[in-house]
């Protein structure tokens, strides 16, 4: 699906990618970025932001934290990172961008608050419990500092990905708040959730889900306390259309992460402000059986849509041709990907060892063990490889 948008609204980046990895400057098996839309669409986002008062963090689990990605997000005016979970901290402050929210999706452990809170100073932390709540506390103090602490909260009703449960119970949140601030070394900020809009597939529109609502139920409970300038972190399925519909819910902070490289659910649906500035490249290895096998690694798809043809554009030139199109089978979740085998029949030109193949799918980097490659110039004509890194931001050691 998302290959039919890259070529379609960004031919130019699908064939310097193949170029590039036809000269051998980048490897099979990654995922490569387009800086300069990346940059654009950090800027768009920023803009859309700032008109409606939100506070901005960039996610960059989903591109492997890429430094190159980070900088490109930078020099777009999104000044900081939201950190997935410790590693994403760790790969963004050293790509030089700092930590403005930690803890959300994923808790800090506690052996790793102390070092997280010297290290990253972080402008906001998530806490789901009380225990939680005092480690970062207790850090913060340690380093000299006083923490901001939100509490991610949930009611009866909330919408979660399994494995994403928890949080403090959102009718509490007043006697919450008024925990925290007692917290040493730590004060209450705000209230948190995830994922506040979600892609419908009936209606083919994000929609609000019932989280949402219990942020805004929530956040009318401290306004009634007596508490303002209350942060509402609500982040999910985030391009700058959606902005003003989360600013009218009462968020003041929002997290774009597939946002900024053009492939959220509704990209698929609608051209949106955002161009699509990721893609998967690996190359055929060898034939067999009607069967083309490309190199694997990097074939985690979000299932953010019910099973469908998976295309790859396979070719030894580069080209974003129809008839260069393959079916592909990508093997199912539960075995190692070490190859996928791409259709190799029919009247067109088989492909053969050595093709390249481009896929175009919402990937998630950081579960896999591709490369991240950043290019910059594609705009201008002037392709050219910055970084070539794992998915922990760190240089990749390749070719060997």
């Amino acid at each position: 699906m998302f290959l039919d948008v890259l070529r379609r609204r960004n031919p130019a980046f699908v064939e310097a990618a193949m170029a590039l990895h036809q000269s051998g400057q980048i490897p099979a098996n990654a995922y490569v970025l387009d800086l300069d839309a990346v940059e654009a669409n950090a800027r768009v986002l920023k803009s859309e932001a700032d008109k409606y008062g939100l506070k901005i963090f960039a996610m960059t689990k989903q591109v492997g934290r890429s430094s190159s990605f980070c900088q490109a997000v930078q020099r777009g005016g999104i000044e900081k990172s939201v950190a997935v979970d410790m590693a994403c901290a760790r790969a963004t402050h050293n790509a030089g961008m700092p930590v403005g929210h930690l803890g959300h999706l994923q808790q800090v452990a506690r052996a790793e608050a102390d070092a997280a809170a010297a290290t990253f100073r972080p402008d906001y932390w998530t806490v789901f419990n009380a225990e939680k709540a005092h480690e970062a506390g207790q850090a913060a103090h340690k380093a000299g500092y006083k923490q901001n602490l939100l509490a991610r909260v949930n009611a009866e009703g909330d919408t979660f990905y399994r494995g994403h449960e928890g949080g403090f119970e959102a009718a509490d949140v007043v006697g919450i708040a008024e925990g925290l601030d007692r917290v040493e070394g730590g004060r209450f900020a705000g209230i948190t959730t995830f994922p506040a809009l979600l892609f419908d597939h009936e209606t083919r529109k994000v929609k609000p889900t019932p989280n949402l609502a219990t942020l805004s139920r929530a956040a009318e409970a401290l306004h009634r306390a007596g508490r303002r300038d209350v942060e509402i972190n609500a982040p999910g399925t985030t391009s700058s259309v959606l902005l003003q519909g989360l600013a009218e819910a009462g968020a003041t902070q929002c997290e774009p992460g597939n946002g900024l490289h053009g492939t959220t659910a509704l990209h698929v649906m609608e051209d949106l402000p955002e161009l699509p500035a990721v893609l998967y490249l690996t190359e055929v290895s060898h034939l067999s059986g009607g069967k083309a096998y490309c190199l694997g690694g990097g074939f985690y798809i979000d299932p953010i849509f019910p099973d469908y043809p998976v295309k790859a554009i396979v070719s030894r030139e580069p080209t974003t041709a129809a008839g260069a199109l393959r079916e592909v089978e990508i093997p199912p979740p539960s075995a190692i990907d070490y190859y996928a085998m791409i259709d190799a029949e029919g009247p067109a030109v088989s492909p053969r060892p050595g093709d390249t193949a481009v896929f175009g799918f919402r990937g998630q980097a950081f579960v896999t063990r591709a490369y991240v490659v950043g290019v910059s110039g594609i705009s201008t004509g002037t392709p050219k490889v910055e970084t070539i890194e794992d998915s922990f931001g760190r240089t990749a050691a390749w070719p060997v």
